[in-house]
């Protein structure tokens, strides 16, 4: 199931950001990262900040634009600090990790990072499904990118021990299957 999960970055534009990210990607169990864009990457800098990060190093996509890192994913989570006036449903961080995780048993899965210095645009919130918003210090919201990986890729790990372990995962507020990111663009197309 980790392998149905990805991770995607948006516009980094420190390369060390791409290699601390590979680096937490690897110790929860992680290894798919898909960059959009990135400035100044391939880069020594970021393989050095993967320290033993390397097998997801190579393992990077690199593709143009939002869209083709999520086409085939029917789950897209998309990270915020800041408080957004788009009325999509907001996550904790262990409410995605449980999203994630049960997700993946089926489908693919991605969770969107933002650029180092604004996040995600508000029209690349609106591809999203769901927001989450890690909770911290209101005079200080602003994480870096790779540790705010981090934290999502951490609640992933936790929720597939707890599954794991035999433990629930709780949640049941959709009735039916969700669809592709690709066909709901295309029906938005169509509308």
């Amino acid at each position: 199931m980790f392998d149905r999960i990805r991770m995607v970055m948006v516009n980094t534009s420190h390369p060390g950001n791409i290699g601390a990210a590979a680096r937490a990607l690897k110790n929860m169990g992680l290894s798919r990262l898909v960059l959009v864009d990135p400035l100044g990457y391939p880069s020594d800098h970021a393989l050095a900040r993967a320290a033993n990060a390397r097998d997801v190093m190579d393992k990077i996509q690199v593709v143009e634009t939002l869209d083709a890192a999520v086409a085939d994913c029917t789950l897209v989570i998309g990270t915020s600090a800041r408080g957004r006036r788009i009325p999509w449903p907001l996550l904790t961080p262990r409410e995605c990790g449980d999203r994630v995780w049960a997700e993946a048993a089926q489908h693919e899965v991605a969770v969107v990072f933002g650029r180092e210095d604004r996040g995600l645009t508000n029209e690349e919130l609106q591809k999203c499904h769901f927001h989450v918003h890690i909770p911290s210090n209101p005079e200080y919201s602003s994480l870096n990118v790779a540790a705010a990986l981090q934290v999502v890729a951490y609640e992933i790990r936790m929720s597939a021990l707890q599954a794991e372990s035999g433990g629930p995962l709780h949640f049941d507020d959709w009735d039916i299957p969700p669809a592709r990111f690709e066909d709901v663009e295309m029906y938005f197309g169509h509308l």
